[in-house]
């Protein structure tokens, strides 16, 4: 009988330390397939982070590259309008013509009252005499080789002084711009060179007097306002304006 409690007692001891065995095994196995699956999670995550990051340097590299586009373009833009204005200015700086170059737009404007008298549009005879002079070296320059294939725009522009209303003075600054050109294709005017081509790019604008000349003291010179400016625009002016809008947005 004792030999029978003994050997119960035996075989109990060996079921709990095998229960306890089984219990640790069972545990591990979790614990491995849970590491399994954190180690999983983690790699999807690193997967998908380095995804993303690889994702963000592309859309990164193209706006550095559509950036860096848009700047080549505008130095183009900004290189040819710089070669033009120095050719102008080469040109018409020791000329005896009453006129200035804008260094920045390029624009030529003549003194007040050379071309038109008040409530006039009819070009005076120094006026005939300075278009004869200036529109062939002008014309020359702008429709050259160098150049023609970047002109989009001639531009004749009409203004007045701030005498009358501003309809009346638009329609006098219209008939201004447009006496100008009429007078440069006119059968007396002498022949020049492009003269066929120019018809093409050449317009006539009137302003009225919203872009009045002052004196130094802050008033309004009227002489001055009684004037005629040319102007050139540029094929991609547009786009370059554009390019700089974009330009400043994403810098805001």
């Amino acid at each position: 009988m004792a030999r029978g409690f003994r050997n119960a007692k035996k075989y109990f001891s060996y079921t709990h330390e095998e229960e306890k065995e089984s219990f640790w095994v069972s545990y591990t196995d979790l614990m491995s397939a849970l590491l399994i699956v954190f180690a999983l999670v983690l790699m999807i995550a690193l997967f998908n982070m380095q995804k993303t990051f690889e994702e963000t340097q592309a859309v990164i590299k193209q706006k550095e590259e559509a950036i860096d586009e848009k700047n080549k373009m505008i130095e183009e833009v900004v290189g040819v309008k710089t070669r033009i204005i120095k050719e102008l200015v080469k040109v018409f700086q020791d000329s005896d013509l009453d006129m200035q170059v804008d260094p920045q737009t390029g624009a030529i404007r003549f003194s007040g009252g050379v071309f038109f008298a008040t409530n006039s549009s009819e070009i005076s005879p120094t006026g005939k005499q300075y278009l004869e002079k200036f529109i062939p070296k002008y014309i020359g320059i702008l429709l050259s080789d160098q150049f023609r294939n970047e002109i989009s725009q001639i531009i004749v522009e009409g203004h007045t002084d701030t005498q009358g209303g501003y309809l009346f003075n638009l329609k006098l600054s219209q008939n201004r711009a447009l006496a100008v050109v009429e007078q440069i294709y006119s059968p007396s005017f002498p022949n020049f060179r492009y003269r066929n081509e120019l018809n093409k790019v050449i317009t006539a604008n009137g302003r009225s007097f919203s872009m009045p000349m002052y004196k130094s003291d802050g008033t309004i010179d009227a002489d001055k306002s009684r004037r005629v400016e040319f102007k050139f625009r540029l094929k991609d002016d547009q786009l370059l304006e554009k390019i700089q809008t974009m330009v400043n947005e994403n810098g805001k």
